[in-house]
């Protein structure tokens, strides 16, 4: 059997202590000779940016990489990556917001692609999506039993195509809707050691794909960091790390991690799964009194513990994980529950100890597996009175999140702490050049840094339309105010508009007001389809409008397809408990949250959505924000954020200009 050739570094050196100097020296030999005979400018910002973060992967250091509007940051980036993964043997990973990121990036067409082609590379490249991306085998044979209600026709299109698929991406499937995938996608709920299907689903397909991988493992921030915070765990059970080890880290959109982070590390508790559980138990066939017991007991404990955390909720439609009020009571039920959890898995172990037969010992360990996470949650909720722990309850499925507290302190520890190149990469990781905001949020001391502003001239090619005399937000005579306006940019612009929300439920709203009117235009909404699916679609159909919550960072449509850019509202961090977390940090350290976080993560995000306009030096456009800026406590904030040097007008006659 041979032996895997391993790719060369694509420049000559002798020794590793020569790589530093030729690596840059080549970088240079791409951006100023080879990409500019096919047509590339030469950017001096893109070329400071990829000399920075060479000299940041060679001396394994944390490093931010901010660079404006237009540089090149994914060429920047890239060059080094290849070049590192082939010099160290293993490859790096590309962690991405979104998995429309990731085909931005990696698929047909994309940067890698691209730049593969010019420079005559034969890479390796493969794409780790989120499990939610993927279908289950389980879930489609369980649609398709006859002895249950036959699913609808898109569901059974999905069925047929379930047979034929290898690896069962929803990228294969990009048309089918939110509400379809989520009955047919991964399910994190069924233990791989009771599963019909472990070890050939779809899911283990695609990670023995993307595992060999050479050059770059493309994943998103999900999956890096679940691999992140399991990976010591995983190699101690005899298990495979979700990732192979990897030589570099570069997270893309790097200003967003921290939900990511917190996810991966936290622990759900879903009601459904505790009822499941105990309705399953009580069906046993001659068990013991003292499990029968324990049994009706924990149904009434758990019913009392989520009616008691329910009325806990403090409710903001803006967000989707609702930040709960701690007090006694919710402190004293979790605990009860806690240990009521503890005595039924006391009595799960005798029972195993019986064999009793109508209960299977792989179910009772799934159960057990089960309850200590839970417990272990409980535990760090009720811990020091909830101070250890951030938590919330999801808006959608009512499931309680608990996060560790110390996330930084985690970094740290398994990513900061192992003398591995870690690049966080964005438009937007300072505030004017400063990075203490970003620097406090990840616990870090002294990393390095480098900025460059955009090379475009925003002065001639971006106006931006700030109204005056509306109302503020909170006043019930804006929205149909705001949605009057929003119709008379739409036609203004004749479609050819992204529209960014803050929430899901806005979404719904403009779309439930936009009936009364006849746009003679396709809108596409974001719940309607995949994402990445959406955003082709906008950009293929010139004439389309856009809306949604999830498109502020990294799309890229440029052209006469993405002509006007509306901020329905300014997007100001609702009250989510890891802002609220970041706000209790601050106001202990005698600042003021308002301007230490609030305006910070606006500004940013503001930023953020400005920068989806002008992707080309020929790009022209208008942005138009429906929320009262001229005169408010957040003018400057706001006017920061904006591209610099474009005009600022206060009526629709002037946007014609660039309509």
């Amino acid at each position: 059997m041979c032996a895997l050739v391993r790719p060369k570094v694509p420049f000559k050196y002798h020794s590793k202590d020569e790589f530093p100097a030729k690596l840059a020296k080549w970088i240079g030999h791409v951006f100023y000779d080879v990409l500019p005979e096919h047509g590339y400018e030469i950017r001096d910002e893109q070329i400071f940016t990829a000399f920075q973060l060479a000299d940041a992967v060679c001396k394994q250091k944390v490093h931010f990489a901010e660079a404006g509007l237009g540089t090149g940051k994914t060429f920047a980036y890239l060059l080094t990556a290849i070049s590192y993964a082939r010099f160290t043997g293993k490859p790096a990973v590309i962690a991405c917001a979104s998995t429309a990121l990731q085909e931005q990036l990696a698929g047909p067409k994309g940067d890698i692609e691209t730049l593969s082609r010019l420079l005559d590379l034969d890479l390796d490249v493969r794409m780790a999506k989120d499990p939610r991306q993927y279908i289950c085998d389980v879930r489609v044979n369980r649609l398709m039993n006859p002895l249950i209600e036959q699913p609808g026709g898109a569901l059974r299109e999905v069925a047929r195509w379930a047979e034929e698929t290898d690896r069962g991406e929803r990228s294969e499937m990009p048309h089918v809707p939110d509400r379809v995938w989520r009955q047919v996608s991964w399910d994190e709920t069924i233990s791989c050691e009771i599963c019909s299907s472990r070890g050939f689903c779809k899911l283990v397909k695609a990670r023995e794909h993307y595992r060999p991988a050479r050059d770059l493992i493309i994943g998103d921030h999900g999956i890096f960091f679940d691999d992140l915070w399991t990976r010591d765990e995983r190699i101690a059970d005899g298990k495979l790390p979700l990732l192979p080890a990897y030589s570099a880290v570069i997270i893309d959109e790097g200003h967003k991690v921290m939900l990511p982070a917190a996810m991966k590390a936290g622990r759900q508790i879903v009601k459904e799964d505790i009822d499941s559980m105990l309705s399953l138990l009580e069906r046993i066939q001659g068990a013991r009194t003292s499990l029968v017991s324990i049994t009706a007991a924990m149904g009434k404990v758990t019913a009392r513990f989520f009616k008691t955390l329910h009325h806990s909720v403090i409710q903001d439609e803006r967000t989707d994980r609702l930040a709960v009020q701690i007090g006694d009571e919710l402190l004293e039920v979790a605990d009860t529950l806690r240990r009521a959890l503890d005595a039924l898995s006391f009595e799960l172990q005798n029972e195993q100890e019986l064999h009793i037969e109508s209960l299977s010992t792989a179910q009772l360990q799934v159960y057990e597996a089960r309850i200590e996470r839970v417990t272990a949650a409980l535990a760090r909720f009720c811990r020091n009175r909830g101070k250890d722990a951030i938590v919330w309850v999801d808006r959608v499925d009512g499931s309680f999140w608990v996060v560790p507290r110390d996330l930084s302190g985690m970094l740290k520890k398994y990513l900061f702490a192992k003398s591995l190149p870690v690049v966080f990469s964005s438009a937007t990781l300072s505030t004017g050049g400063d990075f203490s905001y970003i620097t406090r949020t990840l616990g870090l001391k002294e990393p390095s840094s480098s900025s460059v502003d955009s090379s475009f001239e925003f002065g001639k090619q971006v106006l931006v339309y700030l109204p005056r005399r509306f109302p503020p937000s909170d006043q019930e005579a804006w929205f149909p105010l705001a949605l009057r306006r929003l119709v008379s940019l739409l036609r203004l612009s004749g479609g050819r508009a992204l529209v960014l929300t803050n929430s899901p439920s806005d979404v719904r709203r403009i779309r439930t007001g936009l009936k009364d009117y006849r746009l003679p235009f396709e809108v596409l909404w974001e719940d309607s389809a995949e994402r990445g699916y959406l955003v082709r679609r906008f950009r293929e159909e010139v004439s389309s409008v856009l809306v949604g919550a999830g498109f502020w960072e990294g799309i890229d449509v440029p052209g006469e397809a993405l002509s006007l850019l509306v901020i329905w509202r300014l997007p100001f961090p609702p009250r989510d408990p890891l802002i609220e977390a970041r706000r209790h940090e601050v106001k202990e350290q005698g600042l003021n949250p308002l301007t230490e976080v609030d305006y910070p993560e606006m500004g940013l995000r503001l930023k953020q959505g400005c920068g989806r306009l002008i992707r080309k030096q020929d790009d022209r456009g208008v942005i138009a924000i429906l929320e009262p800026v001229l005169g408010m406590p957040w003018e400057h904030v706001t006017m920061e954020a904006l591209p610099a040097g474009a005009e600022v007008v206060a009526k629709l006659g002037p946007l014609s200009i660039l309509l």
